[in-house]
């Protein structure tokens, strides 16, 4: 669509690093042209961050590498809140190591999921779903059981079997494909012939910048739209295919929602936005590339970052484990002020980028361990294991974070139910 209209300006090799916040209205970002290393302003009357997930700031994810909060830690950074992060949707069915997903149609096909006895576990959790019941509770029944010594041990950590060897050759070529190539290609086996080793996964971000259902966040001049942005589509959980939804539906909202907004707005002023590119360009060039006697190293505190979150806010969470978290997260945050950048040169400098990035990955990070601590129960993809049941009384409400240099100023929201009572789950 870009290259179909000539009205469309592409700007390709651009690293968004800043919004531009003038009068309380957004009026643009400042970004570096990666092909020179040069920062510049795209000035707009109307911006949409359609940015994507979080994904990345956990180690084991189904998310692409291009899946860092980055659009979350902007907005966040802007003044704009974030909404209900501690809503991380785990998928029961995750290549060990990879992390690629395997789809809930390998089980709509009649898969089983087995333990290392052989037994179709799910019976003591989902008996009238069994395979077939919501993923957060399939997730959680699979930690369950590895944690009870029923799992499968390997070089990746522990893992099920997901078996439709009964379905026979025909079926499988039929209707999974797909799946059977896959199986070929990452893991080395024929699922005709061997089980599939799966293991529950980060998969997708409920939380997100706070919007309403337009795209409007409470910024003017500022809409954002799909994974990156919670219009209250899904609540504490998602249900299958409803990111589509997200993108196609409300991304085209927030796109009529800014078309008719900017009418009505003028253009922002030259001198202020010459002020803050000087003060980007002057954060950006003096915090990393200027930077002198740095001893961390990006990759090293990404990682530490993300084995840390699979560990502290991953399927099941506590108070001692989201508590440890943001004591690691700070210190993570500490090592980051004293990150050492090798590449000195302004072009295509893939390690400046993946440092601004991994601020943006730790930002989110603190926001999603800060929301979830404070939520002391259970609800949708959120479970406490020290606060098992839901409290509606205490928590029927949205999350709402605030940047502090400090960490999160959480807010609780009502939530709008209109004629829907919330209702306990039975399987």
């Amino acid at each position: 669509t870009s290259l179909k209209y000539d009205q469309i300006h592409r700007h390709d090799e651009a690293f968004v690093t800043k919004l531009l916040v003038e009068n309380s209205r957004c009026v643009g970002v400042t970004a570096i042209d990666v092909r020179s290393g040069q920062m510049y302003a795209i000035t707009a009357k109307a911006t949409i961050l359609a940015t994507g997930g979080l994904g990345r700031i956990y180690a084991f994810t189904t998310n692409g590498n291009i899946c860092t909060g980055d659009g979350m830690a902007l907005a966040y950074r802007a003044g704009v809140p974030l909404k209900d992060m501690e809503m991380v949707q785990f998928h029961p069915t995750g290549l060990p190591f990879t992390g690629i997903l395997i789809t809930e149609a390998v089980r709509g096909e009649g898969g089983y999921l087995l333990n290392n006895q052989g037994e179709r576990f799910l019976k003591r959790y989902v008996p009238n779903k069994m395979e077939l019941g919501p993923r957060d509770i399939i997730s959680r029944a699979m930690t369950t059981e590895f944690e009870e010594g029923r799992g499968f041990e390997g070089p990746h950590g522990k893992y099920m079997h997901l078996d439709v060897r009964h379905l026979g050759e025909a079926t499988i070529d039929r209707r999974l494909p797909f799946m059977r190539e896959l199986g070929r290609e990452f893991v080395g086996i024929d699922i005709v012939k061997d089980p599939i080793p799966v293991r529950p996964v980060m998969h997708y971000m409920m939380g997100g910048v706070d919007a309403d259902i337009s795209g409007a966040t409470l910024m003017k001049g500022l809409y954002a739209a799909g994974e990156c942005a919670n219009v209250g589509l899904n609540g504490a959980n998602r249900l299958g295919s409803n990111s589509l939804s997200e993108c196609l539906v409300f991304g085209a909202a927030a796109g009529r929602a800014a078309a008719e907004q900017v009418g009505s707005l003028a253009a922002a002023g030259a001198n202020p936005i010459e002020a803050m590119l000087k003060d980007e360009t002057k954060r950006v060039e003096g915090g990393f590339l200027d930077k002198k006697g740095g001893d961390e190293r990006i990759a090293e505190i990404r990682e530490d970052m993300q084995h840390s979150m699979d560990e502290g806010a991953g399927v099941y969470r506590t108070k001692e484990g989201l508590t440890e978290l943001t004591r690691r997260l700070d210190g993570f945050r500490e090592r980051f002020e004293r990150i050492k950048i090798d590449d000195s040169s302004r072009v295509f400098n893939t390690e400046l980028t993946a440092a601004i990035e991994l601020g943006f990955m730790l930002d989110c990070a603190v926001a999603v361990a800060h929301s979830a601590l404070a939520r002391e129960e259970s609800r949708g993809a959120h479970a406490r294991r020290d606060f098992p049941e839901r409290n509606d009384e205490k928590y029927l409400k949205h999350t709402i974070a605030h940047h502090t240099e400090a960490g999160p100023r959480l807010e609780y929201r009502d939530v709008t139910l209109g004629k829907f009572e919330p209702k306990a789950r039975a399987y």
